[in-house]
């Protein structure tokens, strides 16, 4: 084989296996976290379900960046896409570096226009529809976890907020002939149905990973003709799992990123949310941020259900509000990952009250909606990243292509 190609297959297999590193903590942090699933469970449940989302819908976000992003595909040479995969990986490392989730799709995509853009092959019609859809899924996503927030949240939360009950979730039955799976005699069916909600949402966020995040590992070499589409995808995958099961574990065992700081119940509905967007992009074959999608999910979703405690009218009016994400994090009884008992009040335990007439004190403010200094952090890696994969390729590029 030649060497040339064994180090591309190498860079590739490098991205993706950060990609399992840092996206199994986020799909399955709740799941583990509450005790659902262990986290060998969790790695393999995000290495099947990635490979199902790359394989049916992923390729068709490997054709709009190996081939569609750039006018002329047969531009995609062997070293090109050394080089476009090296600027990926050492701009993701960057972000990892500084601790903010920088969003592997738009560095992917910054690293493949800056090569474009530097042999004049960039199609400015597709980046334009990319950029387009960058800007409204994160506002969508905002506003669906606003409206959820605010008129569904504590119904949400009544249906699917669970007590873990101490000791195993099920046990073998070998009481008849054929050994079975039965419920541990204090487990609840409401426990069991609960549980069986996490970890589907899980598998949701690792099959829109996989829709959304092959590409970054795998499309240069297909779009130049080096590596066919399947056997790309089946290597990017094999590399997905090998860091889902090795650092991806540590990620879930630190509970992977923000969102599962939340209760249960707004860890799922953010995953949900941020999920359902991906994929449907994914489908038309746009890259998606999921990262930045389940960001403005969380503050939508803070935003909601902090001001269930007025009505539109008195909002218009200029009622004073303290926005806080308090208002899913500060109710001290609230489930949370780390502590599945807590329960929120007013919601699992009590009725739910009416918009406008639910007290601060079931909604308590005891933030602001978002940490400034941390906030302008996330969001100036978020940019930065993309940039310097960017400018790196660019001037690469520009440089060294007569």
């Amino acid at each position: 084989m030649d060497p040339l190609l064994v180090a591309g297959l190498v860079v590739a297999c490098f991205v993706a296996f950060n990609i399992g590193a840092t996206t199994t903590g986020p799909a399955f942090g709740p799941a583990v976290g509450s005790g659902a699933i262990t986290r060998v469970t969790a790695a393999a449940l995000m290495s099947v379900f990635f490979f199902g989302g790359a394989w049916t819908i992923g390729r068709r976000v490997v054709n709009t960046l190996g081939e569609d992003l750039v006018g002329d595909p047969s531009v995609f040479t062997l070293e090109a896409s050394i080089v476009i995969l090296f600027f990926i990986g050492g701009a993701l490392l960057v972000g990892n570096l500084t601790g903010a989730p920088a969003s592997t799709s738009m560095t992917a995509v910054g690293s493949i226009a800056g090569f474009g853009l530097a042999l004049g092959q960039l199609d400015l019609a597709v980046v334009g529809e990319i950029l387009a859809w960058w800007v409204l899924s994160p506002v969508l996503g905002f506003w669906l976890s606003m409206m959820i927030g605010r008129y569904l949240y504590p119904r949400v939360d009544r249906v699917i907020a669970i007590d873990r009950t101490e000791g195993p979730l099920l046990i073998v039955d070998r009481s008849g002939p054929v050994p079975r799976p039965a419920l541990e005699e204090h487990t609840t069916r409401r426990e069991v149905v609960g549980v069986g909600v996490i970890v589907t949402i899980g598998c949701l966020m690792a099959f829109s990973s996989g829709t959304s995040n092959i590409a970054n590992a795998v499309a240069p070499l297909v779009g130049s003709g080096d590596v066919a589409m399947n056997p790309a995808i089946g290597l990017g995958s094999v590399a997905v799992a090998v860091g889902a099961f090795t650092l991806g574990r540590r990620t879930m065992e630190t509970l992977g990123n923000d969102i599962t700081d939340l209760p249960l119940t707004a860890a799922i509905l953010v995953a949900v949310v941020a999920s359902t967007i991906t994929v449907l992009l994914s489908v038309i074959g746009i890259p998606a941020s999921f990262v930045v999608i389940a960001t403005m999910s969380i503050v939508g979703l803070g935003w909601g259900r902090a001001t269930r405690t007025v009505t539109i009218a008195d909002a218009v009016r200029g009622s004073a509000l303290q926005l806080s994400i308090g208002a899913l994090t500060a109710d001290e009884r609230s489930p949370t990952v780390g502590d599945p008992e807590r329960r929120t009040a007013g919601s699992a335990d009590g009725p739910t009250q009416p918009i406008g007439e639910e007290s601060a004190e079931e909604v308590p403010p005891s933030a602001d909606l978002f940490d400034p200094s941390t906030t302008a952090r996330i969001i100036l890696m978020q940019n930065v990243v993309p940039i310097i994969a960017t400018g790196g390729s660019f001037l690469t590029f520009q440089l060294t292509v007569v």
